[in-house]
């Protein structure tokens, strides 16, 4: 008499999808790359949060970090682009197809160094769009150079050091325009998920810079950028918690004062003071939090900033609802009358 074996219901997100329809390929990184462990955070959350991957177009540019979105998220729509470029991208991706929810991956060389120009116009317009910034310090790709983000008087794996003072992505995008701005550390698993969850459902240019160690150029002593360095002078800003508008939104958080912030969804961001006055909703808080961290060499993580109020940057323009390529030419092509006074006033 034989005996059939039921097996074990699969495990299931919210829209009935496995964990794997939110995977890559496997990743031809150096073995313990932060870059790695940012990978798995995004998988993690889009999975948690139920996000269907065809909707969501992520892009990127040139480096290691700009490999990471071969990573995860095999199922949705990807560009790689040239160096430095990935914002206008961004833009122009966004601007044709609204609904889709953009993720740009991206690194420190990419977005301080050749693509600076770009990532201030992206600042300016609150392009509704994750950007996240995998910072090393080198260019990896290049066998290990400092750059701009890499810390003054850090120290190469040669012995050379850094006599440059560095940009700080954040204090950057606080500066000119991003309505959520965060850092994290690679290694820290539940803050840089919180965080990003966080970011998936803000409706504006949201901002992360992950301090991701390079092992092979610069992961040794003298390094700012190192796991020992980082683990060394982290100091948290604040604890940050994130509840999806569909859960329980009286879930648990550690006791103590609360900031809580409603994001467009009706999801909840709840951020916990750690021993310090702190207000995540004012831009010059978090511009002297910065500084102050600088100038005591630590490295502040946590949500920085969260602007929900400003418009942007496709509520701006009024961009229909429908993919512009969809629509018919009725919508989308002047009339002849148009044209007609157009010629006529420039006669």
């Amino acid at each position: 008499m034989s005996t059939t074996v039921t097996p074990p219901p699969k495990k299931v997100n919210r829209v009935g999808l496995e964990v794997i329809s939110y995977k890559g390929s496997k990743t031809t990184l150096c073995a313990g790359c932060g870059h790695n462990a940012v990978s798995e955070r995004i998988v993690e959350c889009f999975y948690e949060l139920g996000i269907q991957p065809w909707s969501v177009a992520k892009l990127s540019g040139i480096g290691c970090s700009s490999k990471t979105p071969a990573y995860f998220l095999g199922l949705s729509h990807g560009f790689n682009g040239v160096h430095g470029r990935m914002p206008s991208l961004a833009t122009g991706a966004l601007l044709g197809n609204r609904t889709l929810l953009g993720i740009g991956v991206t690194g420190d060389g990419d977005t301080a160094s050749i693509g600076l120009g770009q990532f201030m116009h992206l600042l300016r317009r609150n392009l509704p769009f994750i950007y996240v910034i995998e910072d090393n310090g080198v260019y990896g790709l290049t066998k290990g150079q400092f750059s701009a983000t890499a810390d003054l008087g850090s120290k190469l794996k040669t012995g050379v050091l850094n006599e440059l003072p560095p940009f700080d992505c954040c204090a950057l995008a606080l500066e000119w325009g991003a309505t959520f701005v965060a850092r994290s550390f690679s290694g820290d698993k539940k803050q840089l998920q919180a965080i990003l969850k966080a970011a998936i459902t803000h409706n504006g240019l949201s901002v992360i810079d992950v301090i991701s160690p390079c092992t092979t150029f610069n992961d040794h002593e003298g390094s700012t950028k190192s796991y020992a360095y980082v683990k060394d002078h982290e100091e948290m800003l604040n604890e940050v918690d994130f509840v999806p508008f569909y859960e329980d939104i009286s879930a648990e958080i550690a006791e103590g004062e609360v900031k809580e912030v409603e994001m467009h969804d009706g999801s909840k961001l709840r951020i916990k003071k750690l021993g310090r006055e702190y207000d995540p909703t004012s831009k010059f808080d978090a511009l002297k939090m910065i500084e102050e961290a600088n100038k005591n060499g630590e490295i502040l993580t946590g949500v920085y900033y969260v602007d929900t109020t400003k418009p942007n940057f496709l509520d701006m323009l009024s961009i229909d609802d429908a993919p512009l390529a969809t629509l018919p030419q009725s919508r989308v092509r002047p009339p002849r009358e148009a044209l007609d006074e157009a010629m006529e006033e420039l006669r």
